[in-house]
């Protein structure tokens, strides 16, 4: 299985890329090859457009993705245009989310025949920096049931049967063949101080959970 990371769209709020943010002296991208290399993993890639990424060491998929951010599920474009087109068995993990080293064991220890979510879910840890449930990573072997699904979200958009523009949750919820504007619960929740950095005052929290971490 390829292992993905995630580094495409386009946030007006931050001035670099939000994966190349810097947590304790490291690129939130670069801890997340560190840490899939630490547990084995050897087949990791970059998805993205901006030649930036180069600077990892491992190939960069180019992929042109519209995704721009205008504001909080204010938005142009579909977040579910971020996966890489690919037939094959792959793991795409959100670029710009802090992993603790449990949730990348998780992920890479956690088998499926389908797709499968990562994601926080209530009750949160202690040190968990957010208030509510954040995605992390999908890990698909069926693709074209991914590729259905997605083509099945935007769809349903331009019925106007979503109450927001429709991100990870909600494909999740048509994945799963439930309520689109319900989450569907049905993942594998990761309870520690993982979390995506959403605003430039998370990056203190997640800091501040590192350091009260045995990481």
């Amino acid at each position: 299985m390829k292992y993905i990371i995630m580094c495409g769209g386009h946030y007006k709020k931050w001035e670099t890329p939000r994966q190349l943010i810097m947590v304790n002296g490291e690129h939130l991208v670069g801890r997340t090859i560190r840490l899939l290399r630490e547990n084995g993993t050897k087949n990791i890639a970059i998805s993205s457009d901006d030649p930036v990424f180069s600077r990892f060491g491992v190939p960069v998929l180019q992929h042109e993705n519209d995704y721009y951010a205008r504001q909080y599920n204010d938005m142009d474009g579909y977040w579910c245009n971020c996966f890489y087109p690919t037939d094959d068995p792959a793991c795409y993990l959100m670029g710009d989310v802090l992993f603790s080293p449990e949730a990348i064991r998780t992920i890479i220890e956690t088998q499926t025949d389908d797709i499968m979510l990562f994601g926080s879910k209530a009750p949160f840890a202690p040190e968990y920096p957010k208030e509510y449930r954040e995605p992390f990573a999908f890990k698909v072997v069926d693709q074209y049931h991914l590729h259905k699904a997605v083509n099945r979200v935007k769809e349903l958009d331009r019925m106007g049967a979503f109450q927001r523009k429709p991100i990870a949750w909600e494909l999740w919820s048509v994945i799963r063949g439930t309520n689109p504007n319900r989450v569907n619960k049905h993942y594998v929740a990761i309870n520690d101080y993982t979390c995506d950095i959403d605003n430039p005052e998370d990056i203190e929290k997640v800091r501040n959970a590192i350091d009260g971490s045995a990481d």
